[in-house]
């Protein structure tokens, strides 16, 4: 596939527009919901930012931008931001809770989708095609995507989660981290992954995806 995604998959006989579709859905959905989770987190723990600057909304458009939604229009992938004022937020490590916030929604997210996936698998035995297959096919891609998002984002690099997880928890780290040589090597290191680590994590997900069939598959009559 080298053409535009949505038309690559839509026309393609093994995706079809339910790959696309469902595609929209997760990414868009899981975007909003693991922001949102940074903000609540940020609300309980006293930084009412996120509310203050309107972002304790449903609307992607918000959380998303223009550009990320751009990004995902183009090349199917996206991004989002939630604003938080770490002075703000009570207790030693209350950024590393906001920031964890996400990740665990994303995994919330994906065992969600697993159970669905079983569910489906078993109440679904007797549904007729196309629908049987593209709602199975739905819940996979909630499977997959909500891994891979957790685990991206607990990677202990800036910008991500993982890397404001791991500074609020070693001051040595921050120092590096926020240092203009720790920054550059933090992009660096951000974008290798993005470009070699990435496929690796997908076939992570697509492998529990695999899993999760399986045991539906047992369990069905």
């Amino acid at each position: 596939m080298n053409g535009w995604w949505v038309s690559d998959y839509w026309n393609s006989p093994s995706f079809g527009p339910a790959f696309v579709v469902g595609w929209a859905v997760w990414v868009i959905g899981s975007i909003v919901l693991h922001e949102l989770s940074h903000g609540w987190a940020a609300l309980r723990l006293g930084d009412t930012t996120p509310r203050d600057l309107g972002h304790m909304t449903w609307n992607p458009l918000v959380h998303m931008g223009p550009w990320s939604l751009v990004a995902f229009a183009v090349v199917g992938i996206a991004w989002g931001m939630m604003p938080v004022d770490p002075s703000r937020l009570r207790g030693r490590h209350g950024d590393a809770v906001v920031a964890a916030a996400g990740p665990a929604m994303n995994i919330a997210l994906g065992v969600v989708s697993a159970i669905g996936l079983v569910v489906w698998m078993v109440i679904g035995a007797g549904v007729g095609e196309p629908l049987r297959t593209n709602l199975a096919m739905f819940f996979r891609l909630g499977v997959i995507l909500n891994i891979v998002l957790a685990v991206f984002n607990l990677l202990p690099v800036f910008p991500l989660d993982g890397g404001r997880i791991a500074a609020s928890f070693s001051p040595a780290y921050a120092r590096f981290a926020y240092g203009e040589n720790g920054q550059w090597l933090m992009l660096g290191g951000f974008i290798l992954f993005f470009m070699f680590g990435l496929d690796y994590v997908w076939l992570l997900a697509v492998l529990a995806a695999d899993g999760v069939e399986l045991i539906g598959a047992a369990v069905a009559p």
